[in-house]
């Protein structure tokens, strides 16, 4: 099953951009919240099994947090014609003060801490982090297709 390419758009930016999803139940539609909120970007050394029912592994160096990214144009982009929503500037984590990891995936979460996973992915390069490195994405780098 397939989906219109406006409506791909309007599912991305009603999710990232906290914009009306026009038509659905009525004229109105799905409403934006009330209060924008942020989406959180969370990264992960293992991968979420193909069912998606496992969360793999996620970050634990001394000093990692998910980063709260609003759900605005501050923070995202949603881009006509590639069915594309990436993020509008640089997501910077927290430098690692003790410990080592190997970043291979990531994905976005409703919540700083549980929260509901909804979208994930593998990197297209590992990211090794030890002590001082400081885990960024430069504007742009993470993107989601919705196809």
């Amino acid at each position: 099953m397939s989906k219109t390419d406006a409506f791909e758009i309007s599912i991305l930016s009603h999710i990232f951009k906290n914009t009306a999803l026009a038509n659905i139940g009525d004229s109105s539609g799905l409403q934006p919240s009330a209060a924008a909120g942020n989406l959180y970007v969370a990264l992960f050394t293992t991968a979420t099994t193909v069912n998606d029912s496992s969360a793999g592994t996620e970050c634990a160096y001394t000093g990692y947090a998910r980063v709260a990214v609003v759900r605005s144009a501050t923070g995202w982009n949603v881009t006509i014609g590639l069915g594309q929503a990436s993020n509008a500037a640089p997501i910077t984590f927290p430098p690692c003060s003790a410990g080592a990891e190997t970043v291979a995936y990531f994905a976005i979460y409703t919540a700083l801490t549980g929260g509901d996973r909804i979208l994930w992915g593998q990197l297209n390069v590992a990211l090794p982090v030890v002590v001082g490195v400081t885990p960024e994405f430069s504007t742009g780098a993470l993107a989601f297709i919705e196809d």
